[in-house]
């Protein structure tokens, strides 16, 4: 038997912010094949480093995990977006700085879950849907400084990502600005059950990183 496991933040574990509605682990169950599991160990307000107190609880039939960790990570750095500097220059300064720690943690927190040997998928951290025009192009610019190591991270170790940036591309897509709502929640649950039901044959993208001539 299949079964599938959620670790990270509020991204699957929404049920909160659509009360009364399906929330992203019950679409995801509902949208599997017949005979699959799914679990959610994924926890509201989680950032990287909680991950390794999830995976304590993985089941031990587990066959998949996918994993959607990051955006809070990037919400407790917002502030340096505030501050004031001299240039430019300094500020992608401070941000190179917190992109290596987030480097570093998300690294060792991949190389904690592939220990695990099943099947991995990762989730980029999507733009979200800002109150205002100035503020969504704030947001979206500086995740690019994260989703940067995401991509960079998964691609070193060959593993598919489900890219939420164009998944939840609708303001319909967001309970609230950062949240996912129930059409978001679907949307993320048929990825994630095109995914891991197709046995390595769904449409990837392919990053070739040989030096070979």
């Amino acid at each position: 038997m299949n079964h599938v496991v959620l670790l990270g933040d509020s991204i699957f574990d929404n049920a909160a912010y659509v009360p009364g509605q399906p929330d992203v682990i019950w679409q995801v169950r509902a949208k599997l094949p017949s005979g699959w599991r799914a679990t959610l160990l994924a926890v509201d307000g989680a950032i990287i480093r909680d991950v390794e107190g999830q995976l304590r609880n993985l089941p031990a039939d587990t066959s998949h995990i996918v994993m959607s960790v990051g955006g809070n990570d990037a919400l407790g750095a917002a502030h340096v977006l505030f501050e004031n500097v001299r240039s430019v220059a300094e500020t992608l300064v401070k941000l190179s700085i917190i992109r290596e720690q987030f480097a570093t943690d998300y690294r060792r927190m991949l190389d904690t879950i592939m220990a695990h040997e099943v099947t991995i998928a990762v989730c980029t951290i999507y733009d979200g849907c800002a109150d205002s025009e100035a503020q969504q192009r704030v947001n979206v610019t500086a995740l690019t400084i994260f989703n940067d190591v995401i991509t960079r991270e998964a691609f070193r170790r060959g593993l598919p990502i489900i890219d939420l940036r164009l998944i939840c591309n609708e303001p319909a897509d967001y309970a609230n600005p950062i949240e996912p709502s129930v059409l978001g929640g679907k949307k993320i649950a048929a990825a994630i059950a095109e995914l891991v039901a197709s046995d390595g044959s769904f449409p990837r993208s392919q990053v070739f990183t040989s030096n070979a001539v």
